[in-house]
């Protein structure tokens, strides 16, 4: 199996606000695009062709792959589904085995490896057969997610998204022989195998070709995810996402790795590995404790303290007593000084200085003023529940999380409270206390009365 498909086609409406000015597989996590995780992972399992459907902007992912002559992206010009986005790298996919990846997820290639290796191995006599990589629901609700029930490690039924039968799978992978082609290209638009009162959307899921196929006499082997998994449909998946992969990459290192011109000062103080990429340097004073992996040209000095796991981007600034907890990643072009606080996930170009502190994802370009303080504990000790798309829901990881969108600004002693989110080109002003929302380009600030009262020297008894 040479060939792969990757389907990136969906607009993102519940990551809002980051799908905003970028498509989904856009995202950047653990300092570059989900997609761009993917292709790594894919060149090293040995595929030769890699073609990417996009569709809403489309052209931010042809840009990035331009210098990359082997990845090909075609426009899913419908976006009506993902089986539609399938059939639309039909015509450059020869008479041969593919393997198909949702270009939203983060994965672990062992699970691939294992997926590819179940469907190339399968009994030809077992007839017509595909291979699907499956993960387990857990904790996750069975009615957000088109879902399935294993039996001999095979998959037995599918449903979508339902609310009750003991439904225990979802959907991560594909491989599939090229007679399968039939099935994506006859897909009806509407996913019918639901129970009573569910109401699907028109909309052609690739796992509806899927049931059309078992009821033909598919067989369809499974394979259980055993690494990491994640479906970026939230805000809080980004968090989640990155901390699996900084914890992967930076579990690999054996030892201090240095590139050309890369120092570290004698004072520091390393409780762990680092990975140092052209011209960058850990300077005086620098505590880290754990693993950290730095690109190239970024400056880590005087007594900045780092907890270790962290991936860090090109042209980065870290210094003058700031701190990074556990699992942070910094892009490129950042600045984070003075007595700055943080943890999460900052996208590049974001500028954070003089004794603010936050939690969560900054999107690109965000400056936030002194003092800015985001809450991490509410006084109940509980989750904070959000809306998205209108729907009222309680992350189980990261629901206290402040999620500020691209291109946002706040003003000094801006305080922003548990799990709110800030949409993009939005400025909330200087002491603003924020509870709710803030909508995609506004301006949000304190209204204060002028008061005009006599004051004076003689209020004292002069």
């Amino acid at each position: 199996m040479k060939t792969v498909i990757c389907l990136a086609a969906g607009k993102g409406s519940k990551l809002w606000p980051f799908a905003e000015i970028r498509p989904k597989a856009m995202i950047p996590v653990a300092a570059k695009p989900v997609i761009a995780h993917q292709v790594d992972m894919l060149k090293e399992l040995g595929f030769e062709k890699i073609i990417i459907v996009g569709g809403h902007m489309h052209e931010q992912i042809r840009n990035y792959f331009r210098h990359q002559a082997e990845i090909v992206v075609v426009v899913d010009e419908k976006q009506r589904g993902t089986a539609n986005s399938l059939n639309a790298a039909r015509h450059l996919v020869e008479e041969e085995d593919f393997l198909v990846l949702y270009g939203d997820t983060v994965l672990d290639k062992s699970d691939v490896q294992a997926l590819m290796t179940r469907f190339e191995q399968a009994d030809p006599n077992d007839g017509k057969q595909a291979a699907v990589l499956v993960n387990p629901l857990q904790d996750e609700a069975s009615s957000d997610w088109i879902c399935c029930t294993l039996a001999e490690r095979r998959v037995q039924q599918i449903m979508g998204h339902p609310r009750r039968g003991g439904y225990t799978h979802r959907f991560s992978a594909f491989a599939f022989p090229s007679a399968f082609w039939q099935y994506v290209g006859t897909n009806s638009g509407l996913f019918t195998n639901v129970q009573v009162g569910v109401m699907p959307e028109l909309e052609a899921h690739l796992e509806m070709s899927l049931c059309d196929g078992l009821n033909d006499g598919y067989v369809i082997h499974a394979v259980e995810t055993q690494g990491y998994y994640i479906d970026i449909d939230k805000p809080w998946h980004i968090l989640m996402a990155n901390e699996a992969i900084a914890r992967s990459r930076c579990a690999r290192l054996s030892g201090h790795v240095l590139a050309e011109g890369a120092s570290i000062d004698p004072s520091a103080s390393l409780n762990g590995f680092v990975q140092l990429g052209f011209g960058s340097s850990i300077g005086r004073n620098v505590i880290i404790e754990g693993h950290v992996i730095v690109g190239n040209h970024t400056r880590i000095e005087n007594g900045a303290i780092l907890q270790g796991d962290h991936i860090i981007g090109d042209h980065t600034y870290i210094g003058n007593y700031c701190f990074l907890s556990k699992g942070t990643t910094v892009g490129d072009s950042c600045v984070i000084n003075h007595c700055a606080e943080l943890e999460g996930v900052i996208f590049n170009t974001v500028h954070l200085y003089h004794y603010m502190e936050f939690y969560g994802v900054i999107g690109t370009a965000t400056d936030l003023g002194a003092a800015t303080v985001c809450g991490t504990l509410r006084f109940d000790d509980g989750h904070t529940t959000h809306r998205i798309k209108g729907r009222r829901e309680t992350p189980r990881d990261h629901s206290n999380a402040t999620y500020l969108g691209d291109f946002v600004r706040t003003g000094v002693n801006a305080i922003l409270m548990p799990g709110v989110k800030v949409g993009v080109y939005s400025v909330v002003g200087p002491g603003v206390i924020l509870e709710e929302d803030v909508p995609n380009r506004t301006l949000l600030f304190v209204k204060q009365e002028l008061v005009r009262k006599e004051w004076g020297p003689s209020k004292y008894g002069w």
